[in-house]
């Protein structure tokens, strides 16, 4: 089945003599066309290795040129086998001496070599004679490189990595390592990336000059060549100069992309959605306490892109209790006043819940209709909500998935706010944008977890990004209190006296049930426990629960009949029980910082001094120990965020598989966010200079977006 790629300047093209995988997008420049051929046409590539090489992601010449080494090996070459310090990769030259083949089953063949200082053996496995006597001839020299270990006090080399005769090039001081999969050896990949290399066209320079000249980088193929052969451990370095210039390949490659899709996006047709302020009057007027600076400006920057002709796309990103779901509803109350609907999309039914029970209130102060809409509603009760919405009487829904059904019909839908938008797909956000009535509504994408500015620019640098980073008046500092589980009856003890004066404590275990193969604490025996010794208080919370009887369990503990709630990390997001003062967190080092830092956000939400306890099992790794100190230290989540990805990396930060973010093969997100940056103001000042990309810079643009491929990305990135 043929690739769908379509291309920058129009629809697909096949080259001459090809078809199938090989189409490639009109407007790639012919000699590009080399590197987007089969592996197997690079030489040692067989079916075998190119079955090896697509486990590692790469199927053609262009994704081995990006599949640089990540490691190396130092050879000392050594003039005399007497001066060999095992165990070293060393190169020797010796004289061939006497074979061992094994006595025998499964024993090795043993070479024995001198050089008149001293004698190596060479061990060789599952070893083909012929191969053997082929390649080391009794009385012959040759010249050997590898590991040499010491064995019952003599010299020894396990399968050598070179053996050469003494006309041979010298193995190199330095060899650079590739990741390998399956068959692979370094061998076969050095020989086809070598190959590789060879068919790298020259192509126009696309970066600046000035930023060129300033970093001191190669042009492209010289960048290539001296990444597949460092000469050094410095060589593979993210700030190496060779390897910093393919990031920067990478990165604006990508930006570029992220600009064109911000570009068109506020080409497209919208629908002007002004309120007159009313309805967010009443809610004001009601509020304890007045909105924080973050707050309003967040407000008024939404304001401004529903009013527009364009269809908004905006990130509201916000530490833990900043305030993010007032400001998402009264961005729900602009649709409403200009007589239209909003909805507020939610991953999961407990979460969207939680909205409802949080938006009622605020429902009731500006005088509009709420309703939820989840998988378990049916019958009657689902009908009604669906006339109602399709009649216009209910202003904002709260749904989860079950709102993208084809007969989730609105009277006019205005405005979508989507929290956490990695768990929903492109196809059903095309789905809810079909929804709109004259256009696709406006689209608000709230993210509960800081996010470090890299990683924002890279997920979603193609939408405008509203940050609140003040909490509201009112939110109490939480006391974090880290200690080893040998104090558990300590903790215990404490939490008796708390909650016989009428505290609210959530008690959060890594796992559900006990497990023979991973030694963390479950919920279920952790439960049990509990209520054993606090009675009917306590609750039990975790994700296998049927919804009805987790519903219920949380609905007790919001209004006081239940004190303690035992709980898995179903609690992180969402949850909002302002009388809770207390979380217990055990194991705690086996959550991830930011998880930590949204459980910890569980309490602290009411004017009640809070605390939080993290128990740890000794003995602590140092990444565990670093995780629980930063916890102690700050409540400030967007520093929590970049520890947490100098600590994990990008893929665990936001979990690659799901999050949108992308896989950059040569750029470093933890490290090069600086790049990052950079990139994007090349790329936004590039497309207001030339817009069509016709300059001769704007060309050879198109050129870096074919070979990295990010036609593809400018098409799904479009789906909103």
């Amino acid at each position: 089945m043929a690739e769908d790629r379509a291309g920058l300047n129009g629809p697909v093209q096949a080259e001459a003599g090809e078809a199938g995988p090989r189409a490639v997008p009109k407007g790639r420049p012919p000699q590009l066309f080399p590197l987007f051929a089969a592996a197997d046409t690079l030489p040692g590539i067989g079916p075998k290795a190119a079955a090896s090489l697509s486990s590692l992601d790469v199927a053609r010449p262009r994704d081995l040129l990006l599949t640089l080494p990540h490691a190396g090996v130092t050879r000392r070459s050594v003039g005399r086998l007497a001066d060999l310090r095992p165990p070293e990769i060393a190169t020797v030259t010796v004289t061939v001496g006497r074979h061992h083949p094994p006595a025998t089953r499964g024993r090795p063949w043993r070479v024995v070599c001198s050089d008149g200082t001293g004698d190596l053996t060479l061990v060789f496995f599952n070893a083909r004679r012929e191969w053997i006597e082929s390649h080391l001839p009794t009385g012959q020299t040759r010249v050997l490189s590898g590991k040499v270990e010491l064995f019952d006090g003599l010299a020894q080399m396990v399968h050598p990595d070179h053996i050469l005769r003494p006309t041979d090039p010298p193995p190199a001081g330095f060899e650079p390592v590739y990741p390998l999969a399956g068959s692979l050896t370094q061998k076969v990949m050095a020989k086809a990336a070598a190959a590789a290399l060879e068919r790298v066209p020259p192509l126009p320079e696309w970066i600046d000059a000035a930023l060129l000249a300033q970093k001191g980088w190669p042009d492209w193929p010289a960048a290539l060549a001296a990444a597949h052969a460092p000469a050094s451990f410095d060589d593979l370095s993210p700030d190496a100069t060779a390897r910093a210039r393919l990031a920067y390949d990478e990165l604006l490659a990508h930006q570029m992309t992220l600009a064109l899709v911000r570009r068109d996006r506020r080409r497209a047709p919208g629908r002007a959605t002004v309120g007159d302020g009313a309805l967010r009057g009443r809610v004001l007027a009601g509020l304890p306490w007045p909105p924080t600076g973050a707050q309003k400006r967040a407000v008024d920057e939404i304001a401004a892109d529903m009013g527009a002709a364009q269809r908004m796309n905006r990130l509201l990103q916000g530490d833990v209790g900043a305030g993010k779901t007032l400001v998402a509803f009264m961005a729900l109350l602009i649709a409403a006043e200009a007589g239209g609907q909003g909805v507020l999309m939610a991953p999961t039914e407990i979460l969207a819940r939680q909205h409802l029970a949080a938006l009622t209130p605020l429902a009731a102060l500006a005088g509009v209709r709420i309703a939820a809409l989840t998988g378990r509603d049916k019958g009657e009760d689902r009908a009604a909500i669906l006339r109602d919405l399709a009649a216009g009487t209910t202003q904002v829904l709260v749904g989860t998935h079950a709102v993208f059904q084809r007969e989730v019909a609105f009277h006019d839908l205005r405005l979508a706010v989507i929290d956490e938008q990695h768990r929903f797909g492109v196809t059903q956000r095309l789905e809810l944008a079909g929804k709109g009535r004259e256009a696709p509504p406006d689209m608000l994408v709230m993210t509960a977890t800081p996010i470090p500015r890299s990683l924002a620019l890279a997920q979603f640098g193609d939408m405008e990004l509203s940050v609140l980073d003040e909490k509201p008046p009112g939110r109490q500092p939480i006391t974090t209190i880290v200690l080893p589980d040998d104090r558990l009856a300590e903790v215990t003890g404490r939490l008796r006296a708390a909650l016989g004066d009428g505290a609210r404590a959530y008690w959060v275990c890594p796992l559900v049930e006990e497990s023979e193969t991973v030694d963390l604490t479950a919920a279920q025996d952790r439960f049990v426990r509990l209520r054993a010794e606090f009675g009917d208080a306590v609750r039990l919370v975790h994700g296998q629960m049927p919804v009805e009887a987790r519903d219920a369990a949380m609905a007790e503990f919001a209004v006081g009949r239940a004190q303690l709630l035992v709980a898995t990390t179903v609690i992180e997001v969402g949850v909002d029980v302002p009388q809770a003062t207390i979380m217990v967190i055990e194991r705690a080092e086996s959550f991830g910082l930011a998880q930590l830092h949204q459980l910890r956000g569980r309490v602290g939400r009411g004017s009640g001094r809070s605390t939080c306890v993290l128990l740890y099992q000794d003995p602590l790794n140092e990444t565990g120990r670093r995780r629980l100190q930063i916890l102690r230290e700050t409540e400030d989540g967007f520093r929590i965020a970049e520890e947490d990805l100098a600590m994990r990396g990008a893929g665990d930060v936001l979990g690659t598989a799901q999050s949108g973010l992308p896989r950059f093969r040569v750029a470093d997100l933890e490290r090069q966010g600086a790049l990052l940056a950079l990139a994007r103001s090349d790329a936004r000042a590039l497309l207001e200079r030339d817009p069509q990309l016709a300059s001769p810079r704007g060309q050879a643009i198109r050129a870096l977006l074919c070979f990295m491929e990010q036609d593809r990305a400018i098409r799904l990135m479009s789906a909103g």
